[in-house]
């Protein structure tokens, strides 16, 4: 959907949604984020979106997409390095985000002093807002935490990951170290950043750029990996198509060549029995005058069916055809596929 907003943009000029709900103008501010942060805009510009229409006889509300000149002012490459995009965080606990409300209520979560609590809900409210800002979504966290932990998931292009914030040592009797917290983004890959902390430079509050800045670089690995994971399935489909092709024409031909090799055991047994029949009826004529004419008579109607049947059974007769062939079974392509397995792309035994 990025790319085919990008072409219609570019041939185009304008895209206009007209009276959109608040889940489509949010699905639209998704489309648009993922073609900035993969790099989809044309050389030169920039996607803009801004409403359009209203009250009055025209069309109602809508969102109005184009491609304007240079980059956006507040774009990354102009920002500031080493912080991350900044992030404002609230100073007061109202107006929060749905599941920051659920965390501020549920006394069993944060379980730390009162202002290291107030600190940590308004960490995960600047972090919950400004990822809605970007187009994401901002979700309940699982609930296999600590007590003394809170948290959120922040999905970007489907892939959600969890930020926790806790009390770094709740144990300890120093308050400068026991009113120390953490944010720690869950699974982290091996040699990506997953944990913050407070620095004499530079406060949690300020890392939280940094924290989403993560984010959204491990979204674009998780999807770079999932689109080579689509292509490395689709390649792996076509070879077991291809196998599939080829075994099954190798069990036809096994079902016409088993076919052939009945009809000519079929015809050398006829030869055989013909070969019979034409020796009998020698014999009979060497016999005939010297015989009991009755013999005779009884080897002639021995010959006769003999004859009859003979020709019942010679596959040259009538002239044959192609045989009919039934669809492949699952056990005649299976020892025919190489390691492939019959039910779908994947090689037996997991090779």
């Amino acid at each position: 959907m990025p790319q085919e907003l990008i072409e219609r943009l570019v041939a185009e000029g304008r895209v206009r949604i007209t009276d959109p709900d608040d889940d489509e103008v949010a699905e639209w501010r998704r489309v648009v984020n993922y073609a900035k942060r993969h790099g989809l805009e044309p050389a030169g510009k920039r996607i803009e979106k801004v409403p359009y229409g209203g009250p009055g006889p025209g069309p109602g509300p809508g969102l109005e997409l184009f491609l304007a000149d240079g980059p956006h002012p507040n774009a990354r490459s102009q920002r500031p390095k080493g912080n991350g995009d900044p992030v404002p965080v609230p100073s007061r606990l109202g107006n929060l985000h749905p599941i920051v409300t659920a965390l501020k209520d549920d006394e069993r979560r944060l379980v730390m002093p009162s202002a290291l609590r107030r600190r940590s809900l308004l960490l995960l409210q600047g972090l919950a807002a400004e990822a809605v800002r970007r187009g994401y979504e901002v979700g309940k966290a699982g609930s296999s935490f600590y007590p003394r932990e809170g948290g959120v998931d922040v999905a970007v292009d489907g892939f959600a990951y969890t930020v926790t914030v806790r009390q770094e040592f709740p144990e300890s009797t120093d308050p400068e170290r026991s009113g120390r917290l953490v944010v720690e983004l869950a699974h982290g890959l091996t040699g990506r950043p997953g944990r913050w902390r407070d620095r004499k430079t530079r406060t949690l509050e300020e890392a939280l750029g940094l924290i989403l800045g993560e984010i959204e670089a491990r979204a674009v690995e998780d999807a770079r990996r999932r689109q080579e994971e689509q292509q490395a399935r689709l390649a792996r489909g076509l070879r077991w198509q291809a196998a599939m092709g080829v075994a099954k024409e190798q069990a036809v031909r096994e079902q016409l060549a088993q076919a052939l090799r009945e009809e000519a055991a079929r015809w050398q047994e006829a030869v055989a029995l013909s070969a019979y029949c034409n020796a009998l009826e020698r014999r009979i004529g060497e016999l005939n005058g010297v015989e009991d004419e009755s013999a005779l008579d009884s080897a002639r109607l021995w010959l006769e069916w003999a004859r009859e049947y003979v020709r019942s059974i010679d596959p040259l007769t009538p002239l044959p055809g192609l045989p009919h062939t039934h669809e492949p079974t699952r056990e005649e392509i299976k020892p025919l596929l190489r390691g492939w397995s019959p039910d779908g792309p994947e090689r037996l035994g997991g090779r």
